[in-house]
């Protein structure tokens, strides 16, 4: 039986992910990034690759962002849009469940779409010229809860009668990913 696991798309592709100035903390995401993969590949579980609204939303050079910014109806919709094609794939592993096993999700958590355990919180929106803007720079914190493409992603699955365990990429609890990928 081959096994999948849907996985955020910066998984597999970093190139897509927000430039990050914090050398230290993305080393520490690199390092379970490749082992999470190494992992994978080596208990033979095939990696289903899933869209990155920031990036096809705002492109490479975009500032970041936060869950209180994507928490509206217009990217709620675009990430709909995106996820219907995995949707579509996920019943059709399902309906062939004799050969194929859905394993969970894995997201990347403290990010304000992926995030599945984290989300990057504040309070952002506004005109940046013409005021101090470090006060409201500085409101941007980690919070338990779901990213938006997550949320949109449990629902569209529940819509379905489908449940998936869900769990996010985070070096400082590196076991729940782990888990997702050992036998």
């Amino acid at each position: 039986m081959k096994k999948i696991l849907l996985v955020s798309h910066c998984l597999l592709n970093t190139a897509s992910k927000l430039k990050s100035y914090d050398a230290s903390e993305m080393k520490a995401e690199d390092s379970l990034r490749k082992e999470i993969i190494k992992t994978a590949v080596d208990n033979d579980i095939h990696l289903l690759q899933l869209p990155c609204p920031e990036f096809l939303q705002y492109g490479y050079r975009r500032w970041g962002h936060t869950y209180d910014q994507f928490n509206n109806v217009f990217f709620r919709e675009r990430c709909r849009e995106m996820l219907q094609p995995v949707i579509l794939q996920v019943k059709e592993y399902l309906e062939n469940d004799t050969e194929f096993e859905i394993v969970g999700v894995l997201g990347i958590d403290g990010s304000p779409s992926c995030g599945v355990k984290y989300t990057c919180r504040a309070p952002w929106g506004g005109e940046f010229s013409g005021r101090d803007v470090t006060d409201v720079l500085h409101s941007c914190h980690l919070e338990e809860g779901s990213g938006v493409l997550m949320e949109s992603l449990k629902k569209m699955l529940e819509e379905e009668g489908i449940t998936l365990k869900m769990e996010g990429l985070f070096a400082p609890e590196a076991d729940r990913a782990l888990a997702m990928v050992s036998k």
